[in-house]
């Protein structure tokens, strides 16, 4: 029995852990950025949060990245199917950890860069607008599909996560307050 998936060059083999592990981090970080602000906590909240929120994250992605490709290795052994050549579940969980932590930390970069004076939240949203449209157009690279495309929808996504968190991180403060 023959593996149906058309074979992938050695770029593309791990690409799904790439894109997974930077949209997700660039969408995780600021939601928890957007949350932590629309409920109106503080700078050193916003760091704290998002650092260990993007480590712990990180990992979980990488821990079910792996765990999620060996089970999909070990299924296809029971059924005698043929293996993906040289994909190994080991570097598509390091790919997917350094490219969350790596896009993941954008998001972040005006809070620990940026005079606390500064918008740092709207600094945080271009930044992060930035990241997602780039890893949509590097994505289009390999993907041979509109760059445009693939720009806006990973922007649409994000950017429906972030206002869904900061009405949350809102709401909350809002009954918390009362």
């Amino acid at each position: 029995m023959s593996n149906p998936q058309p074979s992938l060059n050695r770029s593309g083999r791990y690409i799904k852990d790439m894109v997974y592990g930077a949209n997700d981090g660039i969408i995780t970080t600021f939601a928890v950025v957007a949350g932590v602000t629309g409920g109106q906590l503080s700078l050193n909240a916003v760091l704290t949060i998002g650092l260990a929120s993007l480590f712990a994250d990180g990992f979980s992605m990488a821990a079910s990245d792996f765990l999620g490709s060996r089970s999909e290795q070990h299924a296809r052994e029971a059924q005698g199917a043929m293996l993906e050549e040289n994909r190994s579940a080991l570097t598509g969980a390091a790919l997917t950890f350094t490219a969350f932590l790596l896009a993941g930390a954008v998001p972040l970069l005006p809070y620990l860069l940026a005079h606390r004076d500064s918008p740092l939240f709207f600094y945080a949203a271009l930044a992060t607008a930035a990241a997602l449209a780039g890893v949509g157009a590097l994505r289009a690279l390999v993907t041979k599909r509109s760059l445009t495309w693939s720009a806006l929808e990973m922007l649409a996504i994000g950017g429906f996560a972030a206002v869904l968190a900061y009405a949350v991180g809102y709401q909350i403060n809002a009954l918390i307050a009362v």
